[in-house]
Formats: C-alpha cells, sequence, structure tokens
C-alpha cells in the first residue's frame, strides 16, 4: 500500500466535510465549488427561520438587516478592506455591471479591455460603445503567458482619453496571474484628462489569492462567492476604492441604496457600499457563504492554502507535461490553481471530446474555447490521487 503524507492525510479528513466529493473527481473550482456540508446546513436554517418567522415580519427585517451587515463584514475581514467599501451583489457579472456603467461616459472616452476577458465584459464594453460614443481597444495580455511584460503592453494601450482598464487578476482560460499592484501604478501614473480607473474581474481570484484590497489599489474589484469559496450561488460582491466612490453614480437603484426622509421619500445615496445594492436579495445564502468562507480557515490561512494549491497545480503540470500527446499553455509552473492543456494529436473536437470522456469516468473539467483548451482547477483539498487519476485517464484517451 502506498503511504499517503501528513499534510494529504489531514487533507482527507478535511474534505469529508464537502459531500460533493464522495462520488466525483472534481477539477472545476473556476466554474463552481462544491458547498461544505456547513454551508448547506447555514443556508437550510435560514430559510426556516425566515419561514417560519416571517417570511415578512419586523423580527425577519431586523434579522435581515443583520445577516447583511455580518456578511459585509466577513467578507471585508478576507479580503483586508473596510466593511464600507464592499457592496454585496449576486455575482461578479453584477459587480462589473456596477463599475462599467456607472462611470460618466462621454463620446470619445475611451475603455480598454484585455484579449482575455470573459464574453460578458466584452458585451458589456461592446453596448458601452454603442450607446455612448466610446472607443474601445484590446490590449494582447494572453500572449504575455510565457514570454513578455503585461504591465508594459497595458501601458502601451494607455491613451489620454483613457477612463477605464478593465483586466482579470487571475485570467479565466490561461490561469495567468496578473501583477495587479503593477498594472494599478502604471495606470495611476499615466498622464491623462481624467483619472485612470482599473475594474478587476475577480472571478478566479477570490478565495485562491491571498488578498489586501487596501494594499492593491484597484477602483473596482468584483468576486463571486461561488467558485473558490465554495459558497452557494447568488451571492458576491464588489469592493469599491473609497477615492473612487463619489464618481461612481449608482446603475440599479432600489431601496437598499437610498436614505429616505421620515416620510419614507428618497433624500439621497447611502453613504457607502450599499449605494450600489437594490432591494431584495438571496438573504438565505448568505450565512452559507459565511459557512463556507469558515470551513477553509479551519484548515490554515489564506497564505496557506494558496501555497499548497500551487503544490498541487505544478504537480499537475508536471504530470502532464508527461505526455506525449498533451502540451501544457504555460511553459512554467502555474501561479495559481488553473491549468489549461491542449491535445496535440489532432484529432478533430479533441477538447470536447476529452471533458465529455473524462465525465463519464467521474472526471469534471471544462473546455475553454479561446484558445481552444481544457482547464483542470486543483484547490488546497485535491488529492495527489486525485490528479494522477485524471492524467491516467487523460492519457487513456489520448491512446484512443
Amino acid at each position: 500500500m502506498t503511504s499517503i503524507s501528513p499534510v494529504q492525510a489531514q487533507i482527507k479528513v478535511h474534505r469529508e466535510q464537502f459531500p460533493a466529493l464522495a462520488n466525483k473527481t472534481y477539477f472545476n473550482y473556476g466554474g463552481q465549488g462544491p458547498m461544505p456540508q456547513a454551508a448547506m446546513e447555514a443556508t437550510i436554517n435560514a430559510q426556516e427561520y425566515m419561514q417560519l418567522r416571517g417570511p415578512f415580519s419586523t423580527e425577519v427585517n431586523a434579522w435581515i438587516a443583520q445577516e447583511v451587515e455580518e456578511t459585509r463584514i466577513a467578507i471585508a475581514s478576507v479580503l483586508n478592506a473596510p466593511p464600507e467599501t464592499i457592496t454585496l451583489t449576486e455575482d461578479v457579472t453584477v459587480g462589473c455591471n456596477i463599475a462599467m456603467w456607472g462611470i460618466d461616459w462621454q463620446s470619445g472616452d475611451h475603455l480598454l479591455l484585455s484579449d482575455c476577458e470573459h464574453p460578458g465584459i466584452v458585451a458589456t464594453a461592446q453596448e458601452i460603445k454603442r450607446r455612448f460614443g466610446v472607443e474601445i481597444s484590446i490590449c494582447p495580455l494572453m500572449a504575455t503567458l510565457n514570454d513578455g511584460d503585461p504591465v508594459d503592453a497595458i501601458a502601451q494601450h494607455l491613451k489620454p482619453n483613457t477612463r477605464l482598464v478593465v483586466v482579470s487578476h487571475i485570467l479565466w482560460n490561461t490561469g495567468q496571474v496578473l501583477p495587479l499592484a503593477e498594472i494599478v501604478k502604471v495606470c495611476r501614473q499615466h498622464n491623462s484628462s481624467k483619472p485612470v480607473r482599473i475594474l478587476v474581474d475577480a472571478a478566479q481570484s477570490v478565495g485562491l489569492l491571498p488578498l489586501n484590497l487596501t494594499q492593491l489599489g484597484a477602483d473596482f474589484y468584483a468576486f463571486t462567492g461561488h467558485k473558490w469559496w465554495c459558497g452557494p450561488p447568488g451571492v458576491g460582491g464588489l469592493y469599491v476604492r473609497p477615492e473612487a466612490r463619489e464618481s461612481l453614480q449608482p446603475t440599479f437603484i432600489g431601496w437598499r441604496s437610498i436614505i429616505t426622509d421620515p416620510e419614507g421619500k428618497p433624500g439621497g445615496w447611502q453613504p457607502d457600499g450599499r449605494r450600489y445594492e437594490v432591494a431584495t436579495s438571496a438573504f438565505g445564502q448568505y450565512a452559507g457563504l459565511r459557512a463556507a468562507i469558515a470551513t477553509h480557515q479551519q484548515w490554515g490561512t489564506s497564505e496557506e492554502r494558496y501555497q499548497h494549491i500551487c503544490q498541487l497545480s505544478q504537480y499537475l503540470w508536471q504530470r502532464l507535461n508527461g505526455l506525449a500527446d498533451i502540451s501544457c499553455l504555460r511553459i512554467a509552473p502555474p501561479q495559481a490553481g488553473l491549468v489549461s492543456f491542449q491535445i496535440t494529436n489532432n484529432k478533430p473536437q479533441s477538447s470536447r471530446n476529452l471533458v465529455q470522456f473524462l465525465e463519464k469516468q467521474g472526471l469534471l473539467t471544462r473546455t475553454i474555447l479561446a484558445p481552444d483548451c481544457v482547464r483542470a482547477c486543483v484547490h488546497y483539498f485535491t488529492l495527489e490521487s486525485e490528479i494522477d487519476h485524471l492524467v491516467e485517464e487523460i492519457q487513456k484517451f489520448c491512446q484512443m
């Protein structure tokens, strides 16, 4: 019998808290993380409480207000940001839309995107261009995965009329971790007619990277709880840097975003992150996200979890590089938990067919269209034996 390390033994015990891992081998954390049992129970208990005590009553309304603030504080604590900078949203896309539409766009303004942004963000930018006559240009960051400087690439594409730069902290297709602090610095120093704001799509970074949003300095940082945090779907957030708040107007407006006078009439915006919140949300899910975050913290600090993710992703990368028909996109060990690779045997639709083949064996991965590849994600509680199993099945597919 092959012995396992003490760390792997500890992980085997810890992962028992994730029921979804009992009947499959999971490599799709970048799509949606499996919820721990504590998160599911917290969500169910919250829903039961609202139904038994309300669902609409003075008691439940007071409870909701407390849930909202406890969740805001819990998120802010993990991200090292003041609670008043956090807006609670449904997901990354909502957060990005708040930031992108809240800018006072003028005809001729410039919006800079990378060539690795999610289609939803690209479509939003295209609609802003159509409505306001905004100029859009694309910065080629995909080419910097193995050779090149992403900071310089962005600097070369800034213009005097640039108003907003949109980048992902971790590129969802290649797994590249961008040097965000350096990107923020070059945007801050750029000579433009108005401040260059930086919006970060943090779909793949929150719950994976150790983060200090106060130090990073990005203006807007949009994230979700259902991926690497393994929380329930429908709960996410947006960090808005205090210096950028007054120039970002609310896009969606509701009772949570406004201050009312004694007669109930709107009298202005909330002074903090609440000004971008709208109305009724999935309040019963909030406790589930807090429980999911607490489950990860039981195992170790964010830095400890990240280091273990990197060790496991490097192990997967090395094993994949040992296969004759597989080529990893990144030629150096991964910087995060996303490992993208291509099949080089020229079989038609190989990526899609491989993902379908793996799923039939109980191994969940996903395809990426640009570039055409397969993406496998490891979390800190992934087992080395699971990685071995994945590589063995990929080898079988390539030999078919």
